[in-house]
């Protein structure tokens, strides 16, 4: 008891609407304003609303998977408490299922956390290329590392603080997507948007194997519909605003990308949208009748996707810098990780820790970064995750569950069938480096546990 009274606590501090701003701006980003032409190219045709679909679909099924944890669950640490929990109760080779993949888990932020920051720094520096067009490959990299470090120096305050200025950031993604779509509307061709080919329709084996490769593309942009379950103690009234905030955030950016992506292919010819790296401003251009203004326009929306990424990068690394905290707190991970700033109460080593760590990531190219990302969170986490809820529900009487998944257990099923379609749809390269990577931090638990029960201090 007195070891619990003793641990630091996180304040309580976001509502409803600054938690959906979180996920939201966690997950548009700079992600769809880039990935939309790798999606032509991988799908073989304009036909990428499959993709956006189908990615919804398991978005939507795994939101109600992070919903029924975050709301029985409500810690910081998102599905390193998640995973912790569920597996509890099981032993594998001798050693606790639960600790393990809690573990495996942090060992997976390791890494994904600096290649999905550095991700959202690379997309920024992308784009500025549209008017910087003399930016060499070196200033490229500094100005996405200088992005990220920047980013976490915003981040250096309180919850409340924090929550306030991702409610503004929302409305920049909110007023940059808008006047896309509402340009769109008014100019945009729906029988050149439609005009899809043959293969569109072949529903074969050669058209899920696309849709398979697409759909993570399109992952990659949908995913920080859970960076509210990572700072879930900071979070008011949990219980109810975990699952709601989760379900919003995924149906509004839905509904966004599709629209979004309809009216850029109506109006730009998907063989040119297909060669273009900077598809939205290319786009703004073209709504405009005089070329001088259209350039203008189009200037203006470059640094507004900016603004998106960066707003992207504050979520992300505000969510991951919890994590460390989280396990640190529970002797999972080293004890430095969870001191608070002391006037600030926010876990400011794991901030400095996860934010800084990007930096020299941003030197790799986004196509590097984009699909290992995805493969290498659904071998170490998602799967686990899709099967735990379950465990969780069947095994763990002890724990309130207050949210369960609607239609239980069926999202949950739908979700590991389909990650496990995407992950195996991937690079047989992503693939292969991501069972090392599992297998290494298995090793890493056994490793840690033995110096734990040695009596060694982490």
């Amino acid at each position: 008891m007195t070891e619990n009274a003793e641990a630091p606590h996180l304040r309580r501090g976001m509502g409803l609407l600054p938690a959906t701003a979180t996920n939201i701006i966690g997950m548009v980003g700079v992600g769809p304003f880039l990935v939309i032409p790798f999606m032509i190219t991988s799908m073989g045709g304009p036909h990428i609303l499959y993709a956006w679909i189908a990615g919804a679909i398991l978005a939507f099924a795994d939101g109600l998977v992070y919903s029924h944890f975050g709301a029985a669950l409500p810690g910081s640490g998102g599905s390193y408490l998640y995973l912790r929990e569920a597996y509890k109760p099981f032993k594998v080779a001798g050693l606790p299922m639960g600790d393990m993949l809690g573990f495996v888990f942090i060992c997976h932020v390791i890494l994904v956390a600096p290649l999905s920051i550095a991700s959202g720094g690379v997309g920024f520096a992308d784009y500025l290329k549209f008017y910087w067009t003399t930016m060499t490959p070196l200033q490229h990299d500094l100005v996405a590392g200088g992005l990220c470090v920047f980013i976490t120096g915003l981040l250096w305050r309180k919850i409340e603080d924090i929550g306030k200025l991702a409610v503004i950031l929302l409305g920049i993604v909110f007023l940059t997507v808008g006047w896309v779509i509402i340009a769109g509307l008014f100019k945009f061709s729906l029988a050149q948007a439609f005009a899809w080919p043959a293969a569109a329709y072949e529903y074969n084996a050669d058209f899920f194997a696309k849709l398979g490769a697409t759909a993570i593309l399109a992952m990659y942009s949908y995913g920080g519909y859970n960076q509210v379950c990572n700072i879930a103690e900071e979070i008011k009234n949990p219980v109810k605003t975990m699952p709601r905030s989760i379900i919003l955030s995924i149906v509004v950016v839905a509904a966004m990308y599709m629209v979004m992506s309809t009216v850029i292919l109506g109006m730009v010819p998907w063989q040119e949208a297909k060669e273009s790296r900077t598809i939205a401003s290319l786009f703004i251009e073209r709504t405009f009748a005089d070329p001088a203004a259209g350039r203008i326009a189009a200037l203006v929306m470059t640094v507004m996707i900016q603004f998106v990424a960066g707003a992207s990068l504050y979520a992300v690394i505000l969510g991951y810098s919890r994590i460390p905290f989280a396990a640190a707190r529970d002797g999972q991970f080293f004890k430095v990780f969870a001191t608070l700033h002391p006037t600030k109460a926010f876990p400011h080593v794991a901030l400095l820790t996860v934010g800084l760590l990007a930096a020299p990531f941003c030197f790799f190219s986004l196509g590097q970064l984009a699909t290992w990302l995805i493969q290498v969170q659904v071998l170490l986490c998602f799967l686990w995750q899709c099967a735990g809820v379950i465990l969780l529900f069947r095994h763990r009487k002890d724990l309130a569950q207050p949210f369960v998944m609607w239609l239980y257990p069926l999202p949950a099923i739908l979700s590991f069938a389909l990650w496990f379609y995407i992950f195996i749809s991937g690079s047989k390269e992503g693939i292969l480096f991501s069972f090392c990577y599992l297998f290494a931090s298995i090793a890493a638990y056994a490793a840690f546990r033995s110096h734990k029960l040695r009596g060694g201090n982490a």
